[in-house]
């Protein structure tokens, strides 16, 4: 089983109200067809097609008291994943 995490930004709503597309970030090693019978399984939709992005790992550095501390943040893998029409899926029901 491969972790799937719905995004829920400003960008990724903007995505899924123009169309039946949803974000995810996902394992980086999952690929579209275990994306798309991971979707299926968890929303109960049909899904018609998976686009992945691998974001590598940003550096990142903050001044503090005790000077610069540098650090990293971790690379992940995000999909889209289009829904058969008239199909939807809703991220707030399990809250």
């Amino acid at each position: 089983m491969i972790n799937i995490i719905p995004i829920v930004s400003e960008k990724a709503n903007a995505i899924s109200e123009g169309g039946n597309r949803y974000s995810f970030k996902v394992s980086p090693e999952a690929n579209k067809f275990q994306i798309k019978d991971a979707v299926e399984k968890m929303y109960g939709v049909k899904v018609t097609g998976v686009s992945t992005m691998n974001y590598d790992g940003k550096k990142k550095q903050r001044y503090s008291k005790s000077g610069v501390i540098r650090g990293k943040v971790a690379a992940f893998k995000k999909a889209v994943v289009t829904i058969a029409e008239g199909e939807t899926i809703d991220f707030y029901s399990n809250l």
